[in-house]
């Protein structure tokens, strides 16, 4: 028997966004799927050839990458950071809109053009160091899994790069968003051997790919 395409999906608010769609192509995750005290691996489907696993979102690739998962669901800040050449992302699903910023105390100087090196915390070091160099900056990074807005007011940083949507948290901890690195949004990812070999995934893409169009002229 051909084992089920495994699909990874991001804990969290991507994922809330993501099951409407999945279950417009067809594919409906068994009902405890959704419960986060559930201790089950893997999750069966509407789909006999479609099973899905729950991991945090920085995982998703790392499992499409390797082949544990033949597709998956990522923001492409995520895409970014990882830059794994083994990851297709052929389809925008258009979910999880947010921005990857620099943001730093209010009373900094925002003309980050001045600084010739900055100490930065932030969950993507990688792309970090990436964006500051390019302008010139050397960056120190200190890696950081959560709580940023934390490191400038106990000293650990001056600036931290990280995830924004309205703006509110960076605010409410005094901190500004002073320079946006790039838009996010979450792909549909393929791993690109299991996208040649097995015939089951292009189907899967091309209906998500149509969805979304559909999405997109109902919009316009």
């Amino acid at each position: 028997m051909v084992p089920p395409i495994t699909l990874a999906l991001p804990k969290g608010r991507i994922l809330k966004e993501a099951l409407p769609l999945l279950a417009r192509i067809g594919i409906v995750p068994e009902a405890d799927f959704t419960d986060e005290n559930s201790r089950k691996l893997t999750f069966a489907t509407s789909r006999p050839d479609v099973q899905v696993i729950r991991v945090r979102s920085f995982d998703v690739a790392t499992f499409v990458a390797f082949g544990a998962a033949q597709l998956g669901i990522a923001g492409n800040d995520v895409l970014m950071e990882f830059d794994f050449s083994e990851i297709y992302a052929p389809v925008d699903l258009d979910i999880g809109h947010c921005r990857l910023s620099v943001a730093q105390p209010a009373d900094l100087d925002p003309d980050l053009s001045r600084l010739s090196h900055v100490r930065v915390a932030t969950k993507y070091p990688g792309l970090t160091r990436r964006h500051f160099a390019a302008r010139g900056i050397q960056a120190e990074v200190i890696k950081l899994n959560g709580a940023m807005e934390l490191a400038p007011l106990v000293g650990l940083a001056t600036r931290i790069v990280d995830l924004v949507s309205t703006g509110k948290t960076l605010a409410e901890n005094g901190l500004k968003e002073v320079e946006v690195i790039a838009p996010v949004t979450s792909r549909l990812i393929a791993n690109r051997a299991a996208f040649k070999t097995d015939a089951r995934i292009v189907p899967i893409i091309d209906a998500m790919r149509s969805l979304t169009e559909m999405n997109d002229a109902a919009a316009a």
